[in-house]
């Protein structure tokens, strides 16, 4: 089905691009929605097939990255955090990257929400040798790109750290240092930005298709998570 079939993330989601939006999608003409959906440049800025900003460009994606924090609401742990967008052409090689200083053994966590609506299913795989685990993602480097369906996140738990390329396609860092980590970034000329936004931040449209379900499929088989979702991580 390839862009035929895609997936409205803002207040609902739908099968359909053409849900129950209050926002700036739910005016749109076939024409006008093809076209955007068609815009694969900002600037200078690449985007992936598996997301778009909204129609009125709320937000207009940008190479940068901010520091946040994440605290568990149960323990009030708090938890430095990077959140970083960079461009299609070098995205996947930063992810791996970004890999190597959790070390030569992690876990991952493959997400998941193709069939779930809002909702989303985490399975989970415990130790794995990196050289592997960058070999099977590079098999799978169009699924993990283009699909607005599928995120993937690589743990350390004795580090205490973990590294996401979620299903907008942002490289996310948690843990403690991070300073290794932001080094990596800037070589790869993703440069401190505090006020850059993301397209998590308004409106947006993931795309999805059944040619990528049957990839992460395959990818679910070849990182040994056939079985049950598990809750895993190092929180």
């Amino acid at each position: 089905m390839g862009f035929l079939k895609r997936i409205l993330r803002s207040s609902v989601a739908d099968d359909a691009i053409k849900g129950n939006s209050n926002g700036s999608f739910e005016s749109l003409s076939d024409d006008e929605l093809q076209t955007h959906m068609g815009i694969n440049s900002y600037g200078v800025f690449d985007l992936t097939d598996a997301i778009r900003p909204s129609y009125d460009l709320q937000i207009v994606p940008k190479q940068g990255y901010r520091y946040d924090e994440y605290i568990d609401e149960s323990s009030g742990t708090r938890t430095p955090v990077i959140m970083a967008s960079a461009t299609r052409h070098a995205l996947m090689d930063l992810f791996l990257d970004l890999i190597e200083p959790l070390g030569t053994s992690v876990d991952v966590v493959l997400e998941t929400s193709h069939h779930a609506g809002n909702d989303q299913e985490d399975l989970y795989r415990e130790h794995i040798d990196v050289p592997v685990l960058k070999s099977i993602l590079l098999d799978f480097e169009d699924l993990l790109l283009n699909d607005g369906c599928t995120g993937i996140a690589v743990i350390n738990p004795a580090k205490r750290q973990e590294v996401q390329l979620d299903e907008h396609k942002l490289l996310i860092v948690y843990g403690d240092p991070l300073a290794e980590f932001e080094q990596t970034l800037i070589t790869s000329d993703v440069y401190p930005d505090d006020e850059i936004q993301f397209v998590t931040e308004a409106e947006h449209v993931h795309s999805s298709s059944e040619r990528m379900f049957r990839q992460f499929s395959m990818l679910k088989h070849r990182l040994g998570m056939d079985g049950e979702s598990n809750q895993g991580s190092w929180e």
